[in-house]
């Protein structure tokens, strides 16, 4: 058994370690109500741009200049991983670093490249995969107006066609215990045949090309930004739900190292009254 001062030494341990975990918990809390209502008012504006803009895409005539629905066959494919900064937050990073890799594996024989947002995610990618932008930085202010220069990269990417197809990568936030790992194709546009079927009267105003020019452009700036709006929701949820965990098992911890100091500090108790009764024993004989 121990001795008293080395369990008193890892009760202060455990009890320190307590108290960040708490502190850390109620940060994340405070920060994911604000995150989660942002994403919870922006979400349906942006389903609804994306199913307007599926619906538009399916309409287009292929000389209509929609460049960013333009189908051409996959050869080099670039993957947009979004993870947090920040450890501490549970398998979150780590659900994403897989599944980006195992998207990869996918394109055995494509070219693959990925878009880092969040350290985490070019830390571990970085090793197997290139490189292409490091976009860690936009977790330090996240508007619109920073994705969207993301965004623009991308599209420019595509334009440039120096890749042929990008896919994001992300949390999808559910709940504060729960997040969804989604895979989403960013481009080219997938159109929505369905829909479009349904709704193939369509008034164009002022120009069909002007809406193209205008429309998609916006719809992809907002579909990336909703992506790293969730996943920072997410990144919330996951440490609150974390650092919760933590400090449950810190306090049993601290718990258990208690019973057994009180157990050993009544051991050394009693083993003291035992030498002082056998001393008088001995000074009686």
């Amino acid at each position: 058994m121990a001795n008293l001062k080395e369990i008193r030494n890892r009760i202060s341990s455990v009890s320190s370690t307590m108290q960040i975990t708490s502190a850390m918990k109620m940060v994340s809390a405070a920060k994911l109500k604000k995150a989660q209502d942002a994403i919870t008012a922006m979400r349906p504006y942006a389903d609804k741009l994306t199913e307007l803009l599926q619906n538009l895409s399916a309409t287009l005539d292929a000389d209509s200049g929609s460049k960013f629905a333009d189908q051409r066959e996959v050869k080099n494919v670039l993957i947009v991983a979004i993870t947090s900064n920040r450890g501490l937050c549970g398998a979150f990073n780590s659900n994403i670093i897989k599944q980006a890799s195992h998207l990869a594996t996918n394109y055995t024989d494509k070219n693959v490249s990925i878009v880092a947002i969040g350290k985490k995610a070019n830390d571990a990618l970085s090793k197997e995969y290139e490189i292409l932008a490091n976009e860690s930085t936009v977790f330090d202010d996240l508007t619109f107006d920073n994705v969207a220069q993301i965004a623009e990269l991308l599209m420019i990417k595509f334009e440039e066609e120096s890749v042929d197809k990008i896919e994001l990568v992300y949390n999808k936030f559910k709940n504060a215990a729960t997040q969804i790992v989604t895979t989403e194709q960013f481009l080219p546009i997938v159109s929505s045949a369905e829909d479009a079927n349904a709704n193939q009267d369509y008034i164009f105003e002022p120009s069909k090309a002007e809406i193209v020019e205008t429309l998609i452009p916006k719809s992809l700036k907002t579909q990336l930004f909703k992506a790293i709006r969730d996943s920072f929701a997410s990144e919330h949820g996951a440490r609150m739900t974390a650092m919760h965990k933590a400090t449950d098992n810190a306090t049993e911890l601290r718990d258990q190292l208690k019973l057994t100091y009180n157990k050993a500090r009544q051991a050394a108790i009693t083993n003291e009254i035992l030498e002082i009764v056998g001393g008088a024993e001995a000074l009686n004989n």
